[in-house]
């Protein structure tokens, strides 16, 4: 059958469901909101009218005893369906399709999904932590952050889902913390990590640092060196990394030694200048990393990293509609957003078909043959 490959990795999901209110089985439901989320539905009422559209084509795998779900039911069947369960299903969709490859860039981000905030309720906009695997276009997993915890929390209990051998995993500041570096040493996996506010006795020492080589042009401090210069989209960008595995700069760092398997500390800067006007903009940051002092190799995960807010979460946003969703009920926000990311990969990994994600969309909802393409990449 045409959809075993996508029936095969959800269809051990448990039913939150006691029987006598079965009037529709979990696998069509769930076949149907992820068919529906990639052919352009948003929320459930819009999952509930594809499935009423297409229900002659859904009948060619799906059983549908009782016809399509209501969008209610779709509600009510989300908002209760264990949302770990769900997502390790997810995670064994990924190993399957992923291409482990060594050195592979896994950026480990966060965003809020603004629409599930509930103030009737009392409950804040959910933020989920995710893994973006740049390389393959795919979410490895997700979790969602306790409302009184914060990342610091939710980060391990993602890496610790994920298989993360020969990965070099990324994390903005929030995530600069000694014991998630631990986490990912033990996986045998390298880290870079960005260096801010957080960490404030740490990022004053590599400033220090880094200020002080640079005014004797790095004279007598071993180091790495890469530039790279891109134009595009209105603007050329440069970008630079400094990078040192000197003893003498590492033993500057007053808790150096507390940080598992620290080899290299690294500098970048970036420069955007505007096609047209003399305004130039410049940042720097700092990062700390297991990897040896490769710059180049830096560089490119530090890039990688920023590319999740637009490969992942900008897309989220634009192509989804993410913040703009009230789906709020019990675990309806986070399971909704698994599905995303889950359609997300499928279109980002497709290379059938030219033109934009909505584009995508619209030819999954139009074609058939599309998107059973889709359903067993």
């Amino acid at each position: 059958m045409a959809s075993a490959a996508l029936l095969e990795h959800f269809a051990t999901v448990p039913d939150p469901r006691v029987n006598r209110t079965r009037r529709h089985k979990l696998i069509d439901i769930l076949a149907i909101a992820i068919c529906a989320v990639i052919g352009g539905a948003n929320n459930w009422v819009e999952v509930a009218k594809f499935g009423e559209a297409k229900e002659a084509w859904l009948r060619a795998f799906l059983e549908l005893p009782n016809g399509i779900p209501s969008h209610d039911t779709f509600g009510r069947v989300f908002a209760r369906l264990d949302p770990e369960a769900f997502s390790r299903c997810f995670a064994a969709w990924v190993e399957a399709v992923r291409e482990a490859t060594k050195g592979q860039v896994v950026a480990i981000d966060g965003k809020s999904v603004r629409g599930s905030r509930d103030s009737v309720r009392g409950r804040a906009a959910i933020h989920m932590v995710s893994a973006w695997a740049a390389h393959n276009r795919l979410t490895l997993g997700q979790v969602k952050v306790d409302e009184k915890s914060n990342e610091i929390t939710a980060i391990p209990e993602l890496l610790q889902a994920l298989d993360l051998a020969g990965c070099i995993v990324t994390i903005d500041a929030m995530g600069c913390q000694r014991a998630i570096a631990q986490e990912i040493v033990e996986q045998e996996a390298d880290y870079v990590l960005a260096v801010k506010a957080n960490q404030a006795g740490l990022q004053e020492e590599l400033e220090d640092l880094f200020q002080a080589a640079q005014q004797y042009e790095f004279q007598g401090v071993p180091h790495d060196y890469a530039r790279t210069v891109e134009k595009g989209h209105g603007r050329i960008e440069t970008r630079e990394c400094w990078a040192t595995s000197d003893r003498s700069c590492l033993g500057y760092l007053s808790k150096g030694a507390q940080w598992p398997e620290l080899r290299t500390v690294a500098m970048v800067r970036r420069q955007r200048r505007l096609l047209g006007r003399e305004e130039t903009t410049e940042e720097v940051a700092y990062y700390i990393s297991s990897l040896e002092a490769d710059a180049s190799r830096i560089l490119e995960a530090v890039r990688t990293h920023w590319s999740v807010e637009s490969s992942l979460h900008w897309s989220l946003d634009v192509t989804f509609r993410e913040d703009d969703c009230r789906v709020r009920i019990g675990h309806g926000p986070e399971n909704l957003c698994l599905i995303r990311r889950f359609a997300l990969s499928l279109l980002k990994r497709d290379t059938s078909k030219k033109g934009s994600l909505n584009t995508k969309r619209l030819l999954a909802a139009w074609d058939h043959d599309y998107l059973f393409q889709l359903l067993n990449q």
